[in-house]
């Protein structure tokens, strides 16, 4: 009797979990398919500019879209080798004292408040950038790369860690048995079997980076720029969370129509990745 009623208590929570999902995706193409229809999907989808409250108001949200792109593959380029190879490092190689002390590290890293990120990033790395590259503003989109990159390696590495220390012993002694080195055996036995959870962590840090908005408002300057490495610029999230306050009629609609973007963006990533998962795993 118990266990059913264990079972059945789980699957209502499940349902209620994903009825949460059905009902915001719900919302947001009630919300943000009309300001798309009225405004046009070409230009809204396409557009260059973003005027929300000028006399002649214009909602294109490419530099938006791009600034996204190329923000979240830039922090995954530098976040993932470094998270993985530190994972590999930690379940495989690092002495116990040292595991556990980075454990704990990355484990307190990762319960800090994106807004501490955002600010440490305001305070120390943007006038940093500006003195290197001798900018007027280091606010700029290689500067919420950076931040991104540091947000992304707690999600990576514990997942990835996890994962690799989940690996049968067996399959590591069979290797070396066979004539392999350690460092093959890790590589090459190890990885691709705990490689379902690696990819995880990469699902998991891509879904932080490309929602992440607080931190990357405060590093990033905010201005809609077409993305450049060095100039300020607007993501997704921070056109949302910047305008929705004061934003009415057309604009509000047109911040929920960016907002639906976003989501389908992140639905479809997730997607091609879990598609890749399994792909891999047959």
């Amino acid at each position: 009797m118990k266990e059913k009623a264990i079972s059945i208590i789980f699957t209502i929570i499940g349902l209620v979990a994903v009825l949460f999902v059905l009902l915001i995706t719900v919302y947001l193409i009630i919300a943000g398919i009309p300001a798309i229809g009225e405004i046009g999907f070409i230009n809204f989808m396409f557009g260059k500019v973003w005027r929300s409250t000028g006399s002649n108001p214009e909602f294109g949200i490419l530099s938006f879209i791009l600034t996204s792109i190329w923000g979240t593959c830039g922090a995954l380029v530098i976040g993932l080798p470094l998270g993985f190879f530190s994972s590999v490092y930690l379940a495989k190689m690092a002495p116990k004292r040292v595991r556990d002390l980075f454990v704990v590290v990355i484990g307190v890293i990762s319960g800090i408040p994106s807004v501490v990120y955002g600010l440490v990033g305001m305070l120390i790395l943007v006038p940093l950038i500006r003195n290197i590259f001798s900018l007027s503003d280091g606010a700029s989109l290689f500067a919420a790369i950076i931040v991104l990159a540091i947000m992304i390696l707690p999600t990576v590495i514990k997942v990835s860690l996890t994962s690799l220390e989940a690996v049968p012993k067996e399959y590591e002694e069979a290797s070396l048995a066979l004539g392999a080195n350690e460092t093959e055996t890790y590589f090459r036995i190890s990885v691709p079997a705990a490689k379902s959870g690696i990819l995880t962590g990469v699902v998991l840090g891509i879904g932080r980076a490309i929602g992440e908005a607080m931190a990357v408002m405060m590093v990033a300057g905010n201005v809609a720029n077409m993305p450049s490495l060095f100039q300020s610029v607007r993501f997704l999230t921070t056109a949302v969370a910047i305008e929705m306050s004061y934003s009415s009629g057309l604009q509000r609609q047109a911040l929920f129509s960016i907002a639906l973007v976003l989501f389908v963006f992140i639905m479809l990533i997730n997607a091609i990745l879990m598609a890749l998962r399994e792909e891999k795993d047959k």
